[in-house]
């Protein structure tokens, strides 16, 4: 089947009913419509893919985007940014040693000057692009589009340890493996690819100086393990009305913010003088910041943020589905219904429940920065006594906005 179906799928279901197309203009989407059109007919699979990337990335909306992991190969190293660095988080038996480290640079290619010339294939925020970047890295096909492999030869990667030991990784360009091996379509950040939760919550008991929540998604394909979950956390939250709160969201990317509606009603309902920190990253999204922006309205200065910025804003466009593209394999992100969780506004797309819901949280601003992968828990344990330490011995906290 020819990849002319693929365009046609997006430019008849997707451009016209996505609401983040509204303010791009006719010719600027005919132009990357046609470069897409282009790379179809000259059956180039990678360059139609990374056409299509650049289309859907037009309206800066990280909802809507092309997600080519199952429809790729990529050399077998998995990268994530954690905090502003790109780190390998795996590779194949042979590269062990430098699993950890950082990239440096692509063929003698600073990693920076790589990132500025991916950035317009990239949908969404800084810190969305900073997700779902990476995966260019160890496609061979975008290596090269990017202008950093000639098309002949190995590829070279400059890796630096934590010690600062440097690992050059050559790499045979056949010695390739399926993208979706090493890259989720839903990228969590944490070094096996492959992960899923095995549980909706895990509770750490510091005693009487707090208790700490690990909510890792909010998307529950069962229905009932999500709520079981939060009920349960939820109730525990109610038995200790004064004891501090400290909640990890980092790595969810989110599901149903409803299902955890019950868990915010009772954080809610804490003592006045109780302090709750927030744990988030790149790595949070859609349900997951809906969660923090209510929390926000409701806690107010009682709501103490740590990690990074989010994977997005508070205003967005969400919603929508995912479409299989037939030919190419890749699958297609689109949004239907706008959301503004910084306002507190809706419009006609916005969904009635969602509408209902919705608050103007303002800005989340973070009192302290702090990056780690998610499922580093020793990290998590050691700053979560730093936090909670400050919570018992200073009256506001000994965090300031």
């Amino acid at each position: 089947m020819s990849m002319i179906r693929d365009l046609e799928q997006i430019v008849t279901t997707v451009l016209p009913g996505d609401p983040s197309f509204r303010l791009i203009r006719r010719e600027v989407l005919r132009r990357h419509i046609d470069q897409a059109r282009q790379s179809a007919f000259a059956t180039s699979k990678d360059e139609f893919l990374l056409s299509l990337m650049r289309l859907l990335a037009l309206p800066g909306n990280g909802h809507t985007r092309l997600i080519p992991n199952n429809a790729i190969s990529v050399l077998p190293l998995r990268f994530a940014t954690i905090g502003t660095t790109v780190r390998l988080l795996d590779a194949a038996p042979g590269f062990a040693d430098a699993v950890g480290g950082d990239l440096i640079s692509i063929n003698g290619v600073p990693v920076d000057e790589i990132e500025a010339a991916a950035e317009p294939f990239l949908a969404g925020t800084h810190q969305r692009k900073r997700v779902i970047g990476p995966i260019l890295f160890a496609w061979p096909g975008a290596v090269k589009h990017l202008g950093v492999y000639s098309g002949s030869g190995a590829f070279e990667y400059r890796i630096r340890s934590e010690t600062g030991q440097i690992h050059d990784l050559l790499l045979d360009p056949a010695s390739v493996v399926p993208g979706s091996t090493l890259y989720p379509r839903g990228e969590h950040g944490k070094a096996d690819g492959s992960w899923i939760p095995n549980s909706f919550l895990k509770i750490k008991d510091f005693d009487r100086a707090g208790l700490l929540l690990v909510l890792p998604s909010f998307f529950d394909p069962s229905k009932t393990a999500l709520p079981d979950a939060i009920s349960e956390a939820a109730a525990l939250v109610r038995s200790r009305p004064d004891t501090p709160l400290l909640i990890d969201i980092r790595g969810n990317t989110g599901g149903n913010f409803l299902q955890a509606m019950p868990l915010i009603e009772a954080i809610s309902e804490g003592a006045e003088g109780r302090r709750v920190g927030l744990f988030m990253d790149k790595f949070t999204f859609s349900a997951a910041i809906v969660f923090t922006a209510i929390l926000q309205h409701r806690l107010g200065d009682r709501l103490v943020l740590f990690g990074e910025e989010m994977g997005d804003g508070l205003t967005f466009f969400a919603e929508g589905g995912t479409i299989e593209l037939s030919s190419s394999g890749a699958a297609v992100r689109y949004s239907t219904a706008f959301h503004d969780w910084a306002g507190g506004l809706t419009d006609e797309t916005t969904p009635v429940e969602i509408g209902e819901r919705i608050v103007p949280a303002g800005r989340l601003e973070l009192n302290r920065f702090w990056a780690a992968q998610s499922d580093d828990d020793e990290a998590l344990y050691r700053f979560c006594q730093v936090v909670l330490d400050s919570f018992n011995t200073r009256p506001n906290g000994g965090f300031v906005r």
